[in-house]
């Protein structure tokens, strides 16, 4: 699937010609292990990828013993994944390297060499606990990476016409007009609903059944795991959106939640929450 982030690591690899390494961060489950290989199919000539929740210890001990021999730890490598490695054509990738923060110290080291491109993977949060003991190297630049955004959805479903159409409507303040403004919030409720999880996308693409998609941290067991809700920052209201929404998708969903300024009701299957309960939800 397209992503924005593509377009970063392609100016990274033109601006930095080697000079550092790139270190993507982000929760689990958004796709940085798989933009960032296809990434590197796309453009070098040679790529390896070293995944820290699954390789090996003997892997994991070149970085122990032969930092001071580049030549010899560039050749296991090459055995090991059975590819060649050629100077300034080839990427290598640590993947969830928060579970090896040796590898990341010896960023330092494979950077000053300049043979081979370097990005890393890993878990926003872990990344950020897993540094005791290691010097974090000065050659290493962060880029966040974050779920799928209603663009990217709109590419995933092959429909590359409408947010353009939008911005160009923002920019000059002008109306969406009734079909196009109906057409864009029903395509948004759909990104709500399945979420920006490429794993969710993709399998609602496969079924284009929301009850099919996975979502968060696992596959829906249930047909009803999905909660609409909207937000409410007055006292008075209509909820046409969210009643729409119901109308539309009421069998795929769970219950569903007004957050508004006022106290704790329940009406007609919905329950409105005051703002302090949101935390609960």
């Amino acid at each position: 699937m397209k992503r924005k982030i593509y377009d970063r690591l392609l100016k990274w690899k033109q601006e930095e010609k080697g000079d550092s390494a790139l270190l993507i961060s982000g929760a689990w489950r958004i796709g940085k292990s798989y933009i960032v290989e296809e990434f590197a199919r796309n453009e070098y000539r040679s790529y390896i990828l070293i995944d820290f929740n699954k390789t090996t210890e003997e892997i994991k001990r070149l970085f122990v013993d032969y930092l001071d021999d580049l030549d010899t730890f560039f050749m296991y490598l090459g055995v090991y994944a059975n590819k060649p490695l050629y100077n300034r054509e080839s990427l290598i990738i640590f993947d969830e390297v928060q579970l090896y923060p040796r590898a990341r110290a010896a960023i330092k080291y494979l950077v000053a060499d300049h043979r081979y491109d370097y990005i890393e993977t890993g878990s926003l949060v872990s990344i950020k606990k897993n540094v005791e003991n290691i010097q974090l190297p000065s050659e290493e630049k962060e880029m966040p990476m974050y779920p799928m955004d209603f663009e990217e959805f709109l590419w995933a479903i092959g429909n590359e016409m409408l947010m353009p159409f939008i911005r160009m409507n923002f920019e000059k303040q002008h109306e969406m007009g009734a079909l196009m403004h109906r057409k864009a919030m029903d395509l948004l409720r759909q990104y709500m609903i399945v979420g920006g999880m490429p794993q969710a996308v993709e399998k609602y693409l496969e079924a284009h059944d929301f009850s099919k998609a996975d979502v968060a941290k696992g596959k829906i067991t249930s047909r009803h795991n999905i909660s609409p809700v909207e937000v409410k920052s007055t006292s008075r209201y209509t909820l046409n959106s969210l009643c729409k929404c119901i109308e539309k998708y009421g069998e795929y969903l769970s219950t569903p939640y007004v957050i508004h300024t006022a106290d704790l009701k329940k009406d007609n299957g919905i329950v409105y929450l005051p703002l302090y309960m949101t935390p609960l939800l």
